[in-house]
C-alpha cells in the first residue's frame, strides 16, 4: 500500500523542542556574531530533563518562536506580521537570520509573502490556499471547489482505530461527518469525517450546510483549528452497494480511497478523512519536492 505527505504541506514538530546554540560558535556564518538569548533557557530545558544537548541553527531557532507566535494566535490567519527589521530587534539577530526563518515558513505555507506589502499569516479563506489539501483534478479544465452535500454530522464515541489516529483513548467525543461533493453537478467524492469532540463543540450539520466556502476555512474562523500538514494513504477499491447508489457508479466499479490524517501545530492530529473518489473524469495529482 502507498503512501506519501504531501511535500509542500510537511511540517515537523513546529513547537518549540530543545534546541540549543553551540556554545562560542553560536553565531552562524555571516550572522555577525549573533547570540539570540535562546540557547540558555533551552540549554536549562535539556539539563533538567537529562537528555542529551542537540544543536539547531540559530535561524531554525527563530523559525520555532515565530511559530510559537503564530500557534499562541498572537499574529492571526490573514494578519500581517512584523517586518523583518522589526523582528531582528526583537530576537537580536540579524535581518538575514529573520529572513531565512521567514523563507522556511513559506515554503511550509505558514506565511505568505505579498510583495511591496509584507508577510502575511496563511488562511484557509485565501484563494490559492483552498487548494493545498484539494488534489483532485478534472481531465479538462480548471480546477474548482465542489459543492457539498451533509449526510450526517453527530458526536460518538471514538472506535479504536480512529481514537488511535487522533491521539485520543477509545470512547473519547469525536464529531463524524458524513459528506457528497458535487463537481459540475455530478457526485464525486464520498468522504467521513472524524474530527476531537472537545476542539469542534458546536459543530451541527447545519452550520455545515450554511456554509458556503472550504470546510478547513470553517474550521480556522470558528474553531480556532488551522491545518498545517497532512499524511495520506491511497489505494483502489470497488464500490460496494450502499457507496455506488450514493455515487451513482455500478456495485464493483473501481474507486480510489484516500486516507488522510491531518495535523495543527505541535504536530498534533485533529482530522482523520477517509473519501472515496470517482476517478472516471477526475485524477488525483499529488506534487513532490
Amino acid at each position: 500500500m502507498g503512501e506519501w505527505t504531501h511535500g509542500a504541506d510537511l511540517w515537523s514538530n513546529p513547537g518549540m523542542s530543545n534546541v540549543t546554540q553551540p556554545p562560542s560558535s553560536a553565531a552562524e556564518p555571516g550572522g555577525n556574531g549573533e547570540s539570540a538569548a535562546l540557547a540558555p533557557a533551552a540549554g536549562s530545558a535539556v539539563a533538567a530533563s537529562g537528555a542529551s544537548p542537540t544543536f539547531s541553527p540559530l535561524y531554525q531557532q527563530i523559525k520555532q518562536l515565530i511559530t510559537q507566535s503564530l500557534q499562541s494566535g498572537e499574529w492571526k490567519p490573514g494578519e500581517m506580521i512584523p517586518s523583518e527589521m522589526e523582528l531582528a530587534s526583537r530576537y537580536k539577530v540579524s535581518q538575514g537570520t529573520v529572513r531565512k526563518a521567514i523563507d522556511e515558513l513559506a515554503s511550509e505555507n505558514l506565511v505568505m509573502r505579498r510583495q511591496g506589502k509584507g508577510t502575511f499569516v496563511t488562511t484557509h479563506h485565501e484563494y490559492g490556499v483552498q487548494f493545498r489539501f484539494l488534489r483532485l483534478h478534472p481531465d479538462e479544465g480548471e480546477i474548482h471547489y465542489p459543492k457539498n452535500s451533509v449526510l450526517e454530522c453527530k458526536r460518538t464515541r471514538a472506535p479504536a482505530e480512529i481514537a488511535r489516529l487522533l491521539d485520543l483513548k477509545t470512547g473519547d467525543s469525536v464529531v463524524q461527518i458524513r459528506r457528497v461533493q458535487f463537481f459540475s453537478g455530478e457526485p464525486i467524492v464520498l468522504d467521513e469525517i472524524w474530527l476531537p469532540g472537545a476542539a469542534f463543540k458546536g459543530l451541527t450539520a447545519e452550520r455545515l450546510t450554511e456554509w458556503k466556502g472550504p470546510m478547513y476555512a470553517l474550521f480556522e474562523g470558528e474553531f480556532g483549528t488551522r491545518m498545517i500538514r497532512a499524511k495520506e494513504k491511497i489505494r483502489a477499491v470497488a464500490a460496494d452497494a450502499a457507496t455506488a447508489a450514493i455515487l451513482s457508479v455500478e456495485e464493483g466499479a473501481p474507486l480510489l480511497s484516500v486516507e488522510r490524517v491531518s495535523f495543527t501545530f505541535g504536530d498534533r492530529p485533529v482530522e482523520v478523512r477517509r473519501g472515496l473518489y470517482v476517478t472516471a473524469h477526475h485524477f488525483y495529482q499529488n506534487d513532490l519536492s
